[in-house]
């Protein structure tokens, strides 16, 4: 059978975005937990989205996400119009085994963590009927799984707690204004901007219309002057202008980079339409 493998949507680089959420939903552990993207697991292309080791076993991870984590966890994360089939938790959990196997990592010093964006009821169930698995969704969209030697669980993002996983729940594709807004806000809050730039490009080209009229209806375009000030690419632009005696002034740059991210241009289109102007 021809394993699902549906494309990404066209220039948007969801697991990327994932992996810096996820680092941001676990920001407060960082300085104990090592995150590693597409994890090779030979020389074969077999790659894991995300693994997540503790650097201490004394650690204790209090977040609801990771609860369920032990010394080397692995993440398997599907895009919003993608799910998490049957076949894929086998074939992730292959990997486990392989992972297991290869780095000589005890299976008992593991966990599986899948994400989506919708309920998995075809896998839950057939984890309880064939499997023999017991389910008990202990927060908002977090499925605990029992019953196996790994600990498993599996995440429906869009049910997650605003307050409590925002980083996850707003890395969607069907973003309303009031998350939109809610999310820059954090954004502009923690100042980390730099951290998160494939993030931001996601959700940016993922809800371009929303994204436009937030922008038209608040203060968000500032968050973005902010954000680009941050990154350093205004002033990169800025001095560019000079070079070449064609500064146009402050505030001209900066409505220029809204306007081009407004038309739905990514951050990365957006420094080369500049840099060639």
């Amino acid at each position: 059978m021809e394993e699902k493998e549906p494309p990404e949507e066209e220039g948007i680089s969801w697991h990327t975005a994932f992996f810096e959420a996820i680092q941001m939903e676990l920001d407060e552990y960082s300085q104990d937990l090592q995150f590693i993207s597409e994890f090779p697991l030979n020389t074969q292309p077999l790659r894991i989205d995300v693994v997540i080791i503790k650097k201490s076993r004394d650690i204790a991870i209090k977040k609801n996400i990771a609860s369920i984590f032990r010394k080397e966890n692995i993440l398997e994360y599907k895009s919003p119009d993608d799910y998490v089939s049957v076949e894929d938790f086998y074939k992730v959990y292959g990997y486990a085994c392989l992972y297991s196997a290869l780095n000589k990592v005890d299976v008992t010093d593991m966990t599986l963590t899948f994400v989506e964006s919708r309920y998995p009821r075809e896998l839950l169930a057939h984890l309880r009927e064939v499997r023999g698995y017991t389910v008990e969704e202990k927060w908002p969209g977090i499925y605990i799984v029992r019953g196996d030697i790994l600990p498993i669980q599996i995440i429906d993002n869009r049910k997650l707690s605003e307050k409590e996983n925002i980083w996850l729940k707003d890395l969607d594709n069907k973003l309303e204004p009031p998350e939109m807004r809610q999310i820059t806000a954090e954004i502009r809050r923690q100042g980390k901007a730099a951290r998160i730039k494939a993030y931001l490009d996601v959700i940016a080209k993922a809800n371009r219309e929303v994204l436009e009229e937030v922008i038209r209806m608040s203060d968000t375009a500032l968050l973005f002057e902010k954000v680009f000030e941050e990154v350093g690419w205004i002033a990169k632009w800025e001095a560019r202008g000079e070079v070449k005696g064609e500064a146009r002034g402050r505030q001209e740059e900066k409505k220029n980079i809204i306007n081009l991210l407004k038309s739905g241009k990514s951050a990365e289109e957006i420094i080369q339409l500049m840099e060639n102007n």
